[in-house]
């Protein structure tokens, strides 16, 4: 009882905080810049009022950019109560390699950390697409990250053959150590759900703490829909999911 009861208070927490933040949204974020590598990467980030440290998230836009939804979702998460960094990891390239896009985690780390807002202690990490598979990939290589949130990833992206992406998330499994949350949709046809059953039994069989979520019928990328949150029953859930999850594990 004592290991559901947490989890449980955190969902209801989430699902009230959403049905709130969807009448007033009080928090609005600002475009940030996130020096790494001697490059300045245009990101967005937003802060809940109040005074004290607040738990953290990092956030990695899909493959599509950083579109108004990931804006609207990181205002969210900041009323919300997490201070909420999404990083405009395309800012130079569509496609940089793995060791650009964990430095520049890495930087939006200390950046967080040099916030007097921030409990460096308690952050969390998700992803959407190309930023789910970000997330299977660095949550086990970035240890400050102490949760994880990965969208419609791609667990077996990457490999021997690409020199910008030379091993996938999926190789990384026994370096896993931090609980990690997985939401997928069955239709989704860019990252099989197949895939993502394989990945979670090497999960299982490797005894790494891990939850899979799972929408019937829903594509890829299914929290957005034209670039804005999608206003669907999925979408809503699975944010609620998500917020519950970081409560859970950050709090």
């Amino acid at each position: 009882m004592s290991n559901t009861t947490p989890i449980k208070r955190s969902l209801t927490t989430a699902a009230f905080v959403l049905a709130s933040l969807s009448l007033a949204q009080t928090t609005k974020g600002a475009d940030v810049d996130v020096t790494s590598g001697g490059k300045v990467y245009k990101s967005y980030l937003a802060a809940p009022s109040g005074e004290g440290k607040k738990p953290a998230v990092v956030l990695l836009h899909s493959f599509n950019g950083m579109e108004q939804g990931y804006k609207d979702l990181v205002d969210e998460m900041a009323n919300a109560g997490y201070v909420t960094l999404a990083l405009g990891w395309q800012t130079f390239e569509k496609q940089p390699s793995d060791a650009v896009v964990q430095a520049l985690v890495a930087d939006g780390l200390k950046q967080l950390e040099g916030r007097a807002d921030v409990d460096i202690n308690r952050v969390g990490l998700t992803g959407f697409c190309a930023g789910g598979r970000y997330t299977m990939l660095l949550l086990p290589q970035i240890k400050q990250f102490k949760a994880g949130v990965a969208w419609y990833g791609f667990p077996n992206g990457g490999g021997a053959d690409s020199a910008t992406q030379p091993k996938p998330p999926a190789d990384f499994i026994g370096q896993l150590s931090t609980p990690m949350m997985i939401i997928h949709g069955t239709k989704d046809q860019a990252s099989s759900i197949a895939s993502i059953y394989e990945y979670a039994n090497k999960l299982d069989t490797a005894g790494k703490n891990f939850k899979l979520d799972v929408y019937q019928g829903e594509p890829h990328g299914f929290l957005l829909s034209e670039g804005k949150i999608a206003d669907t029953f999925a979408s809503r859930d699975a944010r609620q999911a998500m917020l519950a999850y970081f409560g859970a594990n950050l709090n």
